[in-house]
């Protein structure tokens, strides 16, 4: 093929009609798709990561040589692979010589910075195409916040609903209201569980890339034994089927709910096959509000799953970009704890963490209210430094780009932003995990107990933390009135509270960041 269009295909932009090949003919382009140790161990990404993102990559090209795409795929053991996606296409234009290079802009800031370089490093023409598989553009998100005091997802979600027409009555919410999240916050009861979801046995791609997985990243964090993610549309198609028709019927009710053992409970576990390209997020919507109108599910499980996609993953998409680079440092509560090693190991007697870092070891993945409300929470109350916390969390999940994880963490987690995204910080105390699970019956703390011997730790935490923060939060209309019951409380109580954090925050042993990145 003479001066073809080079389309490089990034590992998180695995969709069939993506906008750098749309409309190319099969005969003038050269798709190309790396594996890059640059990617890989920026930081120490979980096994099931790199295995996850490496198989998605190498089924996805086979599809796509089957469908007749001339594709120069490089693997990560490939002989002279340079490591980085620059070095690579510098390499691809030397085999090719081609006319220009046509590229879907990068999901991380990072990426991007680096490829905005490419028009000066080769000899020919470089398009960078907008990521049209978001409902909102970049500048579209842009032109919204434009004067905003506070960005607020709510708001936001509102005209992705008037836009798509999702759940829209004319110019009005089906049902009378735009969020019906207050419906959804329903305890567990006694022996919850959900059905099972597809789980998928490795095929022989899959098999040879778990291997090098565990031969070149054998001292990343997770485990691999338990790898049964969709690796392809078609997976990730019947995964979905599956979760409309067993489990979105009770998705709202208890999508806060956690339950020790159930570690995805009715939760779809298809954030992977989106943030990948697999499935389409504005197709699934459709379907779901699809299972609403055929009377198969109700609206709350529908509303509910859909503001998750329209509502909040596109609205942490867009904050992203308009925030970087200075989200990456933003710490506006100047928490500066290193993060504690159990984090790591999962060595905690408080059984809430504990259980929550095995599924995240065994399965590179828990579910939201487990990250925010449990993970992020305890994170929060420690004062423990963001970019440990961020690293941790791109780290360990399966479902992390940075796009993503940054605004949840940096900003809804641990309110490092001062406010920009999330409206109040999300500090809670033992009694919040107690309501929503039930990890406190047999935990090693009681939750009852506030302070001292044997007391849950997130009680005392939770006062010690409004109260080193009070000059900031008192004015918080959300959260100041909180401080009237600090001060009832009198001074003797209040010291009890602050020796018993300060007792437990000591015995913290912080993790070395060889954990998170190479040394």
């Amino acid at each position: 093929m003479s001066n073809p269009i080079l389309v490089p295909i990034l590992g998180d932009q695995l969709t069939r009609d993506l906008a750098s090949i749309r409309g190319r003919t099969k005969n003038d382009t050269v798709i190309l798709m790396m594996e890059v140790w640059d990617e890989a161990t920026y930081v120490k990404h979980h096994k099931q990561k790199i295995a996850l993102i490496f198989s998605a990559m190498r089924h996805f090209a086979q599809e796509l040589r089957d469908a007749g795409w001339q594709v120069d795929y490089v693997k990560l053991t490939d002989e002279g692979n340079s490591g980085s996606f620059t070095g690579e296409v510098a390499r691809a234009v030397e085999r090719h010589s081609p006319r220009a290079i046509h590229m879907v802009e990068a999901g991380e800031w990072r990426v991007q910075q680096a490829i905005d370089e490419w028009p000066d490093k080769f000899d020919c023409e470089v398009e960078i195409l907008p990521d049209d598989r978001f409902i909102a553009s970049k500048a579209e998100f842009r032109d919204w916040a434009e004067g905003r005091e506070a960005l607020r997802m709510e708001y936001f979600y509102r005209e992705m609903r008037r836009k798509t027409g999702l759940l829209m009555e004319g110019d009005k919410p089906v049902g009378g209201q735009w969020n019906l999240d207050a419906e959804n916050r329903k305890p567990p009861k006694d022996g919850l569980s959900a059905p099972e979801r597809p789980k998928f046995e490795p095929d022989e791609i899959t098999r040879a890339v778990i291997e090098l997985v565990e031969d070149r990243f054998g001292d990343h964090f997770g485990s691999l034994d338990r790898f049964e993610w969709p690796v392809t549309r078609d997976q990730a198609e019947e995964a979905a089927d599956t979760f409309f028709a067993d489990r979105l019927p009770d998705f709202g009710a208890y999508q806060d709910a956690m339950v020790h053992g159930e570690d995805d409970l009715f939760h779809s576990m298809l954030s992977t096959s989106i943030n990948l390209g697999l499935l389409d997020p504005l197709d699934l919507c459709q379907r779901a509000e699809k299972a609403y109108e055929d009377g198969h599910a109700p609206l709350n499980s529908v509303e509910g799953f859909i503001r998750q996609i329209i509502g909040w993953r596109e609205y942490v998409r867009g904050f992203y970009w308009h925030q970087m680079p200075g989200l990456q440092s933003a710490n506006k509560l100047n928490a500066q704890r290193g993060l504690p090693e159990f984090y790591w190991t999962g060595e905690t007697d408080m059984r809430c963490l504990a259980d929550c870092i095995r599924s995240t070891r065994d399965n590179a993945h828990a579910h939201h209210i487990q990250r925010l409300m449990v993970l992020g929470n305890f994170a929060l109350l420690a004062g423990v430094e963001p970019r440990a916390v961020q690293d941790w969390f791109l780290v360990v999940y399966a479902d992390a780009y940075e796009w993503v994880e940054l605004p949840n963490v940096a900003a809804m987690v641990l309110y490092a932003d001062g406010g920009k995204l999330a409206s109040k910080p999300y500090a809670a105390s033992g009694n919040y995990i107690n309501k929503m699970s039930n990890y406190c019956s047999d935990c090693a703390y009681s939750v009852s107990r506030k302070t001292g011997a044997g007391a849950c730790p997130f009680n005392a935490l939770y006062w010690h933390f409004m109260h080193r923060h009070r000059d900031r939060l008192e004015s918080n209309h959300r959260i100041g009135r909180i401080y009237s019951t600090w001060d009832r409380m009198g001074e003797e109580r209040q010291r009890e509270y602050l020796e018993s954090a300060e007792n437990f925050l000591v015995t913290l042993e912080p993790a070395g960041n060889e954990w998170a990145r190479n040394t």
